[in-house]
């Protein structure tokens, strides 16, 4: 028993194949603020440009909509 339709399924690619080629392909960028490769800077920039497009973060990590 397939749990996908012919030609859908068996390959999942991993989230950082997705957002690099989310870049390479459509200049999107996708970035965490935990991400260990980023220095405080860096991070203190993805912060101010999240905050800016989208506003700020819910306290506590809470996802807010709107």
């Amino acid at each position: 028993m397939r749990l996908y339709p012919k030609g859908y399924g068996g390959h999942r690619r991993d989230p950082e194949t997705v957002k690099r080629e989310g870049w390479h392909e459509q200049h999107v960028l996708a970035v965490s603020l935990d991400d260990p490769r980023l220095t405080w800077p860096e991070r203190e920039i993805v912060r101010q440009l999240g905050e800016k497009l989208y506003g700020k973060r819910a306290a506590g990590g809470e996802v807010r909509h709107g």
